[in-house]
């Protein structure tokens, strides 16, 4: 019984009978054990015979599974009853008419095919169109009658769908399975779309033929869920979603089945979470007496927020256990996250072990460097650096102290994942901005642990990231959130500025270098373009100095400088020798230069949301606030909409759920991030109160039944593996 607003909807009139009430005249359906029934041929189906199997498998279908939820996209009621003589332009109708006579039409255009058929009733004739459906041909023999749906234009009545009229209906149905609802039923109807040479009505006949058989295939989800949340059963909710008996229960029966994909997709995540194989995999508790960490936490000039001691608090409990960490540590821009990061490679090192701090590029990891040294100095803990600019008597340095086992923490690139970098006892891996490394390079690091082990593994993410996105393509890590700020941190001002008022604009940069402070300029480039009209940070530089900024010090950084000139760079940033620096989005993240009160953004609308936030977040760090001028010349509403975002949003939590409604299910950032998953039927974030709900659900469920391994979970991890590959792809 399908329930929606408190009442029950009566099952569809078909469900285990003829949709015609000829109760009697059908043979029984096709039944097959649940065994078996998702590697199920559609050569199990009455009709489906080699040829049309192979053309199925070619539209994605090759099972019953694979049948059954490819789900129509749309619902509507039959359109108005017309004659053909009664039509009007454009207007979506059904007409019942007789083939006079049809022939295929020869056309230049690749790829196109076209039948035509000459058609009356009462009224007149007319000329119906087929496109792309050359099979049709052997069905328009004159005198056979059928109904047609579309709409007429110029070139006449241009047919949608189509359903065969016979005298012996009620005897072909009577020998085999009861007939699928068809075009003259008044009931809303499923839109089921046409799939390479397979029309509508032979999916809605395949599929009705799999509906009977439905029943069968058991509910992979309890019961009590199912009661908890008001929906119908699996086999319910298939049938109303091909063949709905109202708008409102096909609705319903789609919320159900979408629910069931993202529970199960869930319960795959749970897998990877509760360690699947790391589970089997062994790693180094570290939980002896904190005998550095607590002292240097006491000793910190500042103090911690709530949200970073439960952050410590957690990462403490997973790495006092013999399995591997995986959790990600996301946060607000300037909350802390590296001061977590400190904690935990200071727990290793007390603990007699190595750990590891690798970052997407070697600003960045000169950036951590100097944190992590000004953090730690007066203490005894050794800091190596590796990076492809390190020196060969520092590398070898570096090499031998890692290769020795000797309790240190290590700073480096894409350079600690070489061959030759063996660790004698590494414990625990940081790996900032994880999304810019591959899984198979993050993999790698962890592996250098002794033989037998695998590394704790802490990932950092200065782009907050949305629950829906967390819940799904990181639904195998643990995450921990920093939304505080630490107290007396200001939110930066924000404005948006028209390209005509540039000079103001830079007026304002000059004002805050005459009071001592520092500014940025940002390039969505690094060298002009003839095919993108935006400002390329290397001619700016040059512009700025001979203009606007000529009687200041105007620096340079980009991604193509060589490592040495990109230190020198920052370096005279850092010192304040340079007043303003022009870069590219190289110093979105890490940088930290407490006197740079100002920043302008050039071509703002070609930078992504979450982006935008992070470029700002790198003024305003010290005690005299900061300010972010977003300079654009789009008239894009969408652009437009985005940047309005940025100035009214100072919370990046929040505006990454912004970004996410705005950008779907593509990219999620400006730089490089994992989108969104992509379901057979749940649309995210359209579906995230769904995604929650499951979530929830799987949550409360594990709680009760004490963990994956319960009974209850035996079927929805049979169905799970159908649907979903170890990772958790939709196969």
């Amino acid at each position: 019984m399908v329930v929606a607003a408190g009442r029950p909807i009566a099952p569809p009139p078909f469900a285990g009978g003829d949709p015609s009430g000829r109760e009697g005249l059908l043979s029984a359906p096709v039944r097959w054990p649940r065994a078996d029934a998702f590697e199920r041929p559609l050569s199990a189906l009455r009709g489906v015979g080699p040829t049309y199997e192979g053309l199925a498998a070619e539209a994605g279908v090759k099972t019953i599974n694979d049948l059954l939820w490819r789900l129509p996209g749309t619902y509507a009621d039959a359109p108005d009853r017309r004659l053909l003589g009664d039509l009007q332009p454009r207007e979506q109708a059904s007409v019942r008419v007789e083939v006079a006579s049809s022939r295929r039409v020869r056309v230049r255009r690749r790829g196109l095919s076209v039948v035509e058929a000459i058609v009356v009733d009462d009224s007149g004739r007319r000329k119906a169109v087929w496109f792309n459906r050359h099979w049709v041909l052997d069905q328009l023999v004159p005198g056979r009658s059928l109904i047609l749906e579309g709409r007429l234009e110029k070139k006449g009545f241009v047919v949608s769908d189509h359903q065969l009229i016979d005298d012996d209906t009620v005897t072909t149905a009577a020998c085999g399975p009861p007939r699928p609802p068809g075009l003259e039923d008044e009931a809303p109807r499923a839109r089921h779309s046409a799939g390479g040479e397979i029309g509508p009505a032979r999916w809605r006949r395949w599929v009705w033929q799999a509906c009977q058989a439905a029943g069968d295939l058991g509910d992979p989800l309890p019961s009590r869920l199912l009661a908890g949340r008001r929906l119908p059963a699996a086999s319910d909710a298939i049938r109303e979603a091909h063949f709905p008996s109202s708008q409102e229960s096909s609705a319903i029966a789609r919320r159900r089945l979408a629910y069931e994909e993202l529970f199960l997709h869930q319960v795959v995540l749970a897998g990877l979470r509760s360690n699947g194989s790391l589970r089997r995999e062994r790693a180094t508790a570290i939980d002896g007496i904190p005998a550095i960490s607590a002292g240097w936490l006491e000793q910190l000039p500042f103090r911690l927020t709530d949200d970073q001691r439960a952050g410590i608090e957690q990462i403490g409990a997973d790495i006092g256990r013999p399995h591997p960490m995986r959790r990600l540590l996301m946060g607000e821009v300037g909350s802390g996250k590296t001061v977590i990061a400190i904690w935990a490679m200071l727990r290793a090192v007390e603990s007699g072990r190595q750990a590891a701090l690798m970052a997407p590029t070697e600003v960045l990891a000169d950036q951590h460097v100097s944190t992590v040294s000004r953090l730690l100095r007066g203490s005894s803990v050794k800091v190596g650096v590796l990076t492809g600019s390190s020196s060969p008597a520092e590398r070898e340095r570096v090499l031998a102290s890692l290769a020795s086992g000797e309790p240190s923490i290590v700073i480096g690139t894409h350079a600690l994942l070489e061959k030759p970098v063996e660790f004698g006892g590494l414990s625990l891996c940081v790996i900032d901005e994880e999304h810019r490394f591959g899984v198979r390079q993050r993999d790698r690091l962890d592996r250098k642990a002794p033989r037998g082990e695998r590394a704790h593994v802490l990932h950092l993410s200065a782009t907050p990231i949305p629950r829906t996105l967390s819940l799904t393509s990181y639904g195998d890590l643990e995450v921990t959130a920093i939304r505080q700020l630490p107290s007396g941190r200001r939110s930066v001002e924000t404005r948006l500025v028209d390209e005509a008022d540039r000079a103001e604009a830079f007026q304002e940069v000059r004002a805050e270098v005459a009071r001592g402070r520092q500014a940025f300029v940002v390039c969505p480039l690094v060298e002009e373009s003839e095919k993108i009209q935006a400002r390329a940070a290397g001619a700016e530089a040059e512009r700025l100095r001979n203009g606007e900024f000529a009687d200041l010090e105007v620096g340079l950084i980009h991604g193509r400088m060589s490592a040495e000139r990109k230190q020198v760079a920052m370096s005279a940033f850092e010192s304040g020798k340079t007043d303003v620096l022009v870069a590219t989005t190289v110093i979105e993240v890490g940088i930290d230069v407490p006197n740079a009160t100002v920043m302008v953004i050039e071509g703002a609308e070609r930078f992504g949301l979450s982006q935008l936030h992070q470029l700002r977040g790198r003024v305003g760090r010290g005690e005299f606030g900061g300010c972010c001028l977003l300079m654009s010349s789009s008239g894009s509403p969408t652009a437009q909409r985005r940047l309005s975002a940025l100035v009214s949003e100072p919370d990046g939590f929040r505006l990454a759920e912004i970004d996410l409604e705005m950008r779907g299910e593509g990219e999620v950032t400006g730089t490089r991030q994992s989108g969104l998953p992509r379901f057979r039927l749940a649309r995210l974030p359209r579906d995230s109160e769904l995604l929650e709900s499951a979530r929830e659900d799987l949550d409360r469920l594990l709680g009760e039944e004490g963990g994956l391994d319960a009974p209850v979970f035996g079927p929805m991890n049979q169905v799970a593996r159908h649907r979903f590959d170890r990772t958790g792809a939709i196969r």
